[in-house]
């Protein structure tokens, strides 16, 4: 898309922006109506409607759905595969389109297989002529994806490599991805997974008790794959996403088999999922967009580039978009966090130390006042501890985004913009 807007010379920051996002918002509403299509087929049109409902009320997939995560390409891909897949009253089945898709989804996202082993193994398991199966629909299907990612790789890296098996070591064998944070084993199933689900939960656990036999495989994938992330240290709401489409199959069984306390019911659960939604995607952590944004305008309302001018900002690491919010040859730096791949014990990372003590940090790294960037990018809590520094080196705040009503640790509720200026030509705002 960047190429094509480059070769059209249209390539305009706020196309950079929002141009993978209408196109991950299309592919998502593409999965949605293969998922209400494939319940068409399953049941009828009023349970089908009844799913679309509870997959369009989602927060988590208003959330989502329009994020450039391979987790959201992973969740499009297995909705799409779902509809292709053998479940007993699909109209629609074709094991070479939905192996076609799961081995896509596993080249983008390895993970994308973890859902995928219960629903192959039932496959395989149902299937009469097995070994017709394996060889001329999964083995050709594996090879030519595999031989793809392998070359695309090599043209890439410049030497081959396996992309999937560097994934496995460095987030399984080595759980290298503690580095980011860790929770304990029943995290999933006491918070990620209610928080994922809100208010669809209780109608989630009605409808396991009155769907059909046959979408028991689908309530096997998604504890399955609860259980298996589990089993990793480092966890995250969005992994769990490619499972959500299948919770919403039970959850549109649950209303449709509501009487008395239907409207109520449903009433609850649109205003509650579209306040949440609201929220989380136009209010809560939105400052570190808005604050990209203004050194974007600063950019091009001043031509900074060609001035002196540069960008620290001084936050965990990689609290903000960069160069495709901004989409000029702008002078910019953040933190590095970046992980121990040698095996050092008491390892720490620029952020680290930077956050054990930044002041004297910033008086060090910065002892030369040639070196000081024009402009620097803090949480609000991080003002106090700096402020001599700010102070000393002539720093003056010019902007100030709300970021969050829930500021925890390093990240604050606000976020300021610091502007070096001459001796002479200080003044207040």
């Amino acid at each position: 898309m960047y190429k094509i807007l480059h070769l059209l010379g249209n390539d305009s920051v706020q196309l950079l922006i929002w141009i993978p996002r209408l196109a991950q918002a299309l592919l998502s509403a593409i999965a949605d109506l293969r998922l209400y299509s494939l319940m068409k087929q399953l049941e009828n049109q009023q349970i089908a409607r009844w799913v679309f409902f509870c997959q369009l009320c989602s927060w988590f997939t208003w959330y989502c759905c329009t994020r450039t995560l391979t987790n959201t390409m992973e969740t499009v891909l297995t909705v799409i595969a779902l509809f292709y897949y053998p479940l007993e009253g699909s109209k629609s089945m074709n094991s070479v389109k939905y192996s076609s898709l799961v081995a896509l989804a596993f080249i983008i996202r390895p993970t994308a297989v973890i859902p995928w082993i219960p629903l192959l193994f039932r496959h395989f398991w149902q299937a009469q002529r097995k070994l017709d199966l394996i060889l001329h629909q999964f083995l050709p299907v594996g090879f030519v994806t595999l031989s793809w990612s392998l070359i695309i790789d090599r043209i890439f890296f410049g030497e081959w490599t396996l992309v999937q098996y560097n994934f496995l070591k460095f987030n399984v064998l080595q759980n290298l991805g503690t580095f980011y944070g860790s929770h304990p084993w029943h995290w999933y199933f006491s918070q990620g997974f209610p928080a994922v689900l809100g208010t669809h939960l209780p109608f989630f656990i009605h409808g396991c008790f009155l769907a059909p036999k046959r979408y028991r495989i689908l309530l096997v994938t998604v504890l399955w794959t609860l259980l298996v992330y589990s089993m990793l240290s480092h966890k995250e709401f969005r992994f769990i996403y490619p499972v959500l489409p299948f919770c919403m199959v039970f959850c549109g069984y649950s209303l449709n088999h509501l009487k008395m306390w239907k409207k109520p019911a449903l009433s609850v659960l649109f205003l509650s999922n579209m306040l949440l939604a609201l929220y989380t995607g136009l209010v809560h952590q939105r400052g570190t967009l808005d604050v990209m944004t203004h050194i974007q305008e600063l950019g091009y309302n001043n031509n900074l580039n060609k001035s002196a001018a540069s960008v620290f900002v001084m936050m965990p690491c990689h609290s903000t978009p960069f160069y495709s919010h901004v989409h000029h040859p702008l002078p910019m730096r953040f933190l590095q966090c970046p992980p121990d791949l040698t095996g050092k014990s008491q390892y720490l990372d620029e952020a680290d130390v930077f956050y054990q003590n930044p002041l004297s940090w910033l008086y060090k790294e910065f002892h030369n006042n040639s070196t000081l960037p024009t402009y620097l990018i803090i949480f609000n809590v991080l003002e106090e501890e700096i402020s001599a520094f700010l102070i000393s080196r002539n720093y003056e705040r010019t902007a100030t985004f709300f970021h969050t009503h829930l500021p925890e640790g390093r990240t604050g509720s606000h976020i300021y913009i610091y502007e070096r200026k001459l001796k002479g030509k200080l003044y207040r705002r």
